[in-house]
């Protein structure tokens, strides 16, 4: 039996939109008064990342959703046993060139696994999930995804890279959310990450405390689980200060200007500062494409990758801040509609893992060029330079794209080719 296989157009269109937004920027950020050469030229590699990306996407919008989750396991073990060959072989770029996230061989730099690792995350936690009728109902039920996620999160913070880090987090808060765990359980599930967060300051890590014995006492979990939250929880408030002993120097600074950019307004306050500086100087409509004063005066650090919303703040002005951020809003709700019409729990489970992975970037790239987040060296989706990021994003969309053509009901969809 031959079947028409259908695009979900309205969602290829939008990326489709972010990707030419992106560019454009990526083209604008190299024009500087001061040349630099690997900057200016950042658009024609970006080009052909993008044509790559593509042909990825539509390769894997062709494969069934049971293939996909076929090879779920077979990538979920390529993408960490690169981020181990990456630990030797890495080299780091820009903010942070101490760390190893780019595979480098022969002093070429091949890409960075980790964005490719998202994406294996995610349909490894999907398998995981779908499995189960119900969803976990207690802490010991969440040692299977947790470890999932686990082993690329450990191997991504040897690098040492937070941002990967906190990327890999929200994907599995997010998929324990969809495949339908309660708020209460999230919550005592994050309780250590939230104490080791709280724990600089004893007052705000009482009341926390406090309030983790009252969840406890309310939901009741077994009494073997209430009593390890408890004492990793007071766990993470005594080892918070020798965590700290053991961040890099780059991502001590960061954390540090980030509760005050003033402390260190010529290193690591610089970066956040001249971006503040850059936004603000957009007002509605901007200083106009390609004439961004800060950017062209190279005042804006990594204006073409980290701090990339910067420039569109710059140039743009509110107005092109609020496409921007318009236009990832109808991504997001479009990724949902995907993951609701989506015919079993691995692939519903898939799409919105997917969504969890973009959002964390979004609110983490935009909030910290706006001094709301802690600098983590994290790129916008579709809009940073980068050819893995941009290669992983597409996959997502091919991926996404199978999804909904396998999907219940009607897509807004248009025919691309046939199956069998």
């Amino acid at each position: 039996m031959i079947k028409r296989v259908f695009a979900d157009y309205p969602l290829v269109i939008i990326a489709l939109f972010l990707s030419a937004y992106g560019i454009g920027i990526v083209y604008s950020a190299g024009q500087t008064d001061v040349i630099q050469p690997a900057v200016a030229a950042a658009y024609k590699r970006q080009l052909g990342w993008f044509a790559v990306a593509l042909v990825s996407a539509w390769v894997l919008s062709r494969a069934s959703v049971r293939l996909i989750e076929w090879v779920s396991w077979p990538a979920y073990i390529v993408a960490c046993v690169l981020l181990v060959v990456t630990l030797v072989f890495g080299s780091g770029a820009g903010t942070a060139a101490s760390m190893k996230g780019w595979l480098t061989i022969g002093g070429v730099r091949l890409g960075q696994p980790a964005e490719l690792a998202k994406v294996t995350v995610v349909l490894m936690l999907a398998k995981v999930l779908a499995v189960n009728r119900e969803a976990p109902r207690s802490l010991l039920e969440l040692w299977r995804p947790a470890l999932v996620v686990l082993v690329p999160w450990l191997l991504v913070m040897a690098q040492p890279d937070l941002g990967t880090g906190m990327v890999f987090v929200g994907i599995f808060f997010a998929m324990l959310f969809w495949s339908g765990v309660s708020g209460p359980l999230l919550l005592l599930a994050a309780s250590p990450a939230i104490s080791l967060v709280l724990s600089y300051k004893t007052m705000a890590w009482g009341a926390w405390f406090l309030i983790l014995i009252a969840v406890v006492l309310w939901y009741k979990p077994y009494v073997v689980e209430g009593v390890v939250l408890i004492v990793t929880n007071v766990a993470m408030g005594v080892l918070a200060p020798i965590l700290w002993e053991k961040l890099a120097p780059h991502q001590k600074a960061r954390l540090l200007v980030f509760l005050d950019p003033s402390e260190d307004p010529k290193a690591s306050g610089y970066h956040v500062i001249q971006s503040k500086i850059a936004i603000g100087s957009g007002g509605w409509l901007g200083k106009g494409f390609t004439l961004g004063t800060q950017k062209r005066g190279s005042f804006l650090p990594e204006q073409h990758t980290d701090f990339i919303f910067a420039v569109v703040g710059e140039e743009l002005g509110f107005i092109g801040v609020s496409v921007a951020l318009a236009l990832f809003l109808l991504l997001f709700l479009r990724v949902i509609r995907v993951a609701s019409r989506a015919n079993d729990s691995f692939s519903s489970l898939v799409a919105f893992g997917l969504l969890g992975s973009w959002l964390v970037h979004v609110i983490e790239n935009v909030g910290m060029t706006l001094n709301l987040m802690p600098i983590t060296g994290i790129p916008l989706p579709f809009f940073s330079y980068g050819g893995s990021f941009m290669l992983a994003c597409w996959i997502a969309i091919g991926i996404l794209v199978r999804i909904s053509s396998e999907g219940r009901g009607e897509a807004d969809a248009l025919p691309i080719g046939l199956r069998r």
